[in-house]
């Protein structure tokens, strides 16, 4: 009974650690951010398909390596069924968090919220209504790939993930981890993009083509930068199960990944 625990509590933290990312990575991800001014540098201006392309990211990346991370440890232990399981029920808590998120945005406010946030902090008119629903409101094309690109790499992740632990078997978890993440994110990383801003008629296919670059050349650096992370949470999760738990559930999820996709 006790070793039924331990797994079952492992799949509840990492499923916390993954809805919990994932989601607020999605009411974040409007917000776009420079990285060279986060670093106090110059911006880059790199010239791409006729365009010139600083480094701006979405603020979601800083929390989507997170969601990386535990989506190859969900792998490692639960296998392909544990990833499709999580990312399912993922998808369906974000999609309640927006209508929840629309429908708060449609409450009518408090005229002493308006009145007392009537400037911002350089003295400026501010309508704190207006910036409360431009901050939370994403449009329908953005949630939609979003909600796409997330399902659609995550399947692709655990996919990869299990192809190559076919041919590495226990070994070189690095290269099945970052592997599988540099693959899944090629593919996220630019439909996302094409169906929120190209598709809606919002950007250039050029344009789409050279931020989806600039966005994947960040998520490869990072890919690589947090693979460490896996072996740290390997040592961690193997010592908190025991070695033999351990051994069971990461051949059982190899087994079961073989029947599936």
């Amino acid at each position: 009974m006790k070793k039924i625990d331990k797994r079952t509590n492992l799949f509840i933290i990492l499923t916390g650690i993954f809805v919990t990312n994932a989601i607020v990575a999605e009411l974040v991800g409007g917000k776009i951010f420079s990285l060279e001014g986060t670093m106090g540098i110059e911006p880059v201006g790199i010239a791409l398909l006729g365009e010139k392309w600083d480094f701006n990211l979405t603020a979601g990346v800083i929390l989507w390596p997170v969601v990386f991370v535990t989506t190859d440890i969900i792998n490692e232990y639960f296998g392909k069924a544990g990833v499709k399981r999580i990312s399912y029920f993922t998808i369906v808590l974000i999609i309640y968090v927006f209508v929840a998120v629309y429908f708060i945005t449609k409450l009518a406010p408090a005229d002493f919220w308006l009145d007392a946030n009537s400037f911002d902090e350089n003295g400026q008119p501010l309508n704190i209504d207006s910036a409360f629903n431009k901050i939370f409101l994403q449009g329908l094309w953005i949630i939609g790939g979003s909600l796409v690109a997330f399902l659609i790499g995550q399947l692709l992740d655990a996919f990869v993930f299990h192809k190559l632990r076919k041919i590495t078997g226990k070994k070189y978890l690095w290269m099945r981890a970052t592997g599988s993440t540099l693959v899944s994110q090629l593919v996220d990383s630019f439909v996302v993009l094409i169906i929120a801003f190209y598709i809606s008629g919002q950007l250039s296919l050029g344009a789409v083509i050279s931020i989806g670059i600039v966005n994947y050349a960040y998520k490869f650096l990072i890919a690589i930068i947090i693979t460490p992370l896996l072996y740290v949470a390997h040592y961690f999760i193997d010592n908190y199960l025991g070695e033999e738990m351990s051994e069971k559930l990461m051949e059982e999820a190899a087994e079961t990944s073989k029947t599936m996709f």
